[in-house]
């Protein structure tokens, strides 16, 4: 509780000094709506911090001015009633004590909007006791409330309404459908391409083969045991390719193993030793499946090949229909998307499924990769 007073004084007297800030700065919000946006986004966040709840996403601009008018007119007498409150309270703590030192025309007084003038102690003791006690009271149940008051109300006014939600929603959806169809284009050519170029080659290389085997079966059997070891050879390296495009599209270790099987499996063969948390996924789709093992193939590659990490972590859980996956390193941090390091890959897979993905990585390290998807 007391934590809370001190939360919410402190916030009341902030919110006292951002009015006036706010009064004398409006010819400039009005016209630099990035200023405005940003000085409404640190309002939004120090409104969460208070509430103890997440700031949400930042509202349309018009929003910010409509916001900063409301703030001036609110938050002004409510920081100043916490002024008024906590000003007092120091008066009668530490002035009222010491009123025969003050000049006979310039002591201290009792509530100060009551104007009570101290000429004696009883006067002082008494009432500065009564003045401690009323505004103490205030200052402890009062003004923590006035402090959510005017957070809940930042928050309301500054969150986005259901229009705007929906309108970004539909942004992000948009983007995420075009890397989806971009995605799925350039996998396609790669797989026909590892077709046209493997597969295939050998397909025809074989076919050769059996036709050349033919036309000398009557007058060269041994060129045609030759021919056909070749093609027999062909075939088992057409197989094999042909299994390893496959792979690319589903991998059959999922099949064979499950997700659960898979990842270990991913764990084992990592140069970096990986800590495995797995908990009780259930069912899940295949399409979840893959983009999870795909996923956290790549981020364990990115720890071998780019982190210089000596251990790392892998994380996955459920909750509900979401799925969650961590992979955390101790390496020298600093990844970049922009470097091509495989998080546009992984970006795009998660964003196929309306997922999401959080990449933290200071300079330094550690490195954190997590990873959101609905289940469903």
């Amino acid at each position: 509780m007391r934590d809370r007073v001190l939360s919410g004084s402190a916030y009341l007297l902030g919110t006292l000094a951002t009015a006036v800030v706010t009064a004398l700065a409006l010819p400039v919000l009005l016209l630099a709506p990035p200023a405005a946006r940003a000085w409404a986004d640190w309002h939004r966040s120090r409104a969460g911090r208070l509430l103890g709840v997440p700031a949400g996403e930042r509202a349309a601009g018009r929003r910010n001015l409509a916001w900063a008018l409301a703030h001036v007119a609110v938050g002004f007498p409510l920081g100043l009633a916490a002024l008024l409150c906590l000003g007092n309270i120091l008066v009668a703590a530490v002035a009222l004590p010491l009123w025969w030192a003050f000049p006979a025309d310039a002591r201290p007084t009792l509530f100060s909007f009551f104007d009570v003038q101290v000429d004696d102690w009883a006067t002082a003791l008494a009432g500065g006791s009564v003045q401690i006690a009323v505004l103490g009271a205030a200052a402890w149940w009062v003004l923590p409330a006035l402090a959510r008051l005017h957070a809940r109300l930042c928050l309301a006014m500054l969150a986005q309404s259901a229009r705007e939600q929906l309108t970004e929603r539909v942004d992000v959806l948009t983007k995420s459908r075009v890397g989806v169809v971009d995605a799925h284009g350039a996998e396609l050519q790669r797989i026909e391409r590892d077709l046209h170029d493997g597969t295939q080659a050998r397909l025809v290389a074989i076919a050769m083969q059996l036709g050349i085997a033919r036309e000398s079966l009557a007058d060269d059997p041994d060129t045609v045991a030759t021919l056909l070891q070749q093609a027999h050879e062909t075939a088992e390296e057409a197989m094999v390719e042909l299994r390893t495009v496959l792979q690319t599209i589903y991998p059959p270790i999922l099949a064979d193993r499950g997700l659960d099987g898979a990842l270990t499996a991913l764990a084992a063969r990592s140069s970096v030793p990986v800590r495995i948390e797995l908990a009780d996924l259930g069912a899940l789709p295949a399409s979840v499946e893959a983009v999870a093992y795909y996923v956290i193939a790549e981020a364990l590659t990115n720890v071998t090949k780019h982190a210089a990490a000596t251990r790392a972590s892998l994380r996955v859980e459920r909750a509900g229909d979401v799925l969650s996956i961590e992979v955390t390193d101790d390496g020298k941090g600093g990844a970049d998307e922009a470097r091509g390091t495989g998080i546009t890959g992984i970006r795009r897979r998660v964003a196929a499924l309306d997922g999401a993905i959080r990449l933290d990585s200071p300079p330094g390290g550690p490195t954190s990769l997590a990873v959101q998807m609905p289940c469903g």
